[in-house]
């Protein structure tokens, strides 16, 4: 996060950040930020992210990439919001998990439709562009019942 900060900084972009107290106790938070934002908790981390974003991101990343992202990605496919969320599949990063969404499709815990909220590219370009373009679609919540 701190290298893309830097880049986002120096290219004349803006960086807000938002930490809860107990990782600014434990990390160092980014001194040249446009903004920091201290929270108490994560929830309280992922709501602001949430309020402040246009959409969301997941580049390649570990245990807490994969928590946000999912959670985003719930929160779409229960009406929280209908902002675009796109995965960064650098070399093939996520290809085992898209191919596990898929297996979610097939054993019906999820949706064709919710699927189809994801945006994903290998190039980050074309990902910022599609991004953009992303149209809000009226997605179903569940599956149905009968099926």
């Amino acid at each position: 996060m701190g290298a893309i900060a830097t880049a986002t900084l120096e290219a004349g972009g803006k960086v807000i950040g938002v930490m809860p107290n107990t990782l600014m106790n434990r990390e160092l938070a980014h001194t040249e930020l446009t903004e920091l934002i201290v929270v108490e908790t994560m929830h309280e981390r992922k709501a602001k992210m949430s309020e402040l974003s246009d959409g969301f991101i997941a580049l390649p990343g570990g245990l807490g990439t994969m928590e946000e992202f999912f959670e985003i990605f719930t929160w779409a496919q229960i009406g929280e919001h209908q902002k675009p969320i796109g995965l960064l599949n650098t070399n093939h990063f996520y290809d085992k998990l898209l191919d596990f969404l898929n297996h979610m499709i097939q054993e019906q815990f999820l949706m064709d439709e919710q699927y189809s909220m994801i945006i994903v590219e290998q190039n980050p370009i074309k990902l910022l562009q599609r991004c953009k373009k992303f149209i809000p679609v009226h997605q179903p919540k569940w599956m149905n019942p009968q099926a």
